[in-house]
């Protein structure tokens, strides 16, 4: 079982930067995949970000490539997602999962998931 919490969100204005956590817990929790990914009223969830266990095997969705960075600290049991150059489409709930299988993630698909953490850019 892995338990996962968001933190980090709040209102920002459109260029400003948000650094989101996710702490993990759980005997196994620094052996699985984990993402980012967000929804936003009236839109499905959609991928952010992904990381395997090892730190390796990194990947971004398109729209926030070049401006978004996930990173973890598995000594810290702690997922990040540095948001810098923030536009007020990226306004959302963002939420962090951990999966056995990398490949799901960028499925949407996790195993276990955070409860979310607002994050609202304005314009």
């Amino acid at each position: 079982q892995v338990q996962l919490v968001e933190s980090g969100g709040g209102l920002v204005q459109n260029g400003a930067s948000l650094r989101l956590s996710c702490a993990t817990s759980g005997r196994t929790a620094s052996t699985y995949a984990m993402g980012w990914f967000r929804h936003a009223p009236g839109k499905e969830r959609e991928f952010v970000a992904a990381i395997g266990w090892r730190g390796l095997g990194i990947a971004y969705a398109d729209s926030v490539k070049g401006r978004f960075t996930i990173s973890r600290d598995n000594a810290e049991n702690t997922l990040y997602l540095q948001m810098n150059s923030l536009k007020p489409e990226d306004t959302a709930v963002y939420y962090c999962a951990a999966d056995r299988d990398y490949s799901r993630l960028r499925s949407v698909v996790g195993d276990y998931w955070g409860q979310g953490t607002q994050v609202t850019v304005s314009s």
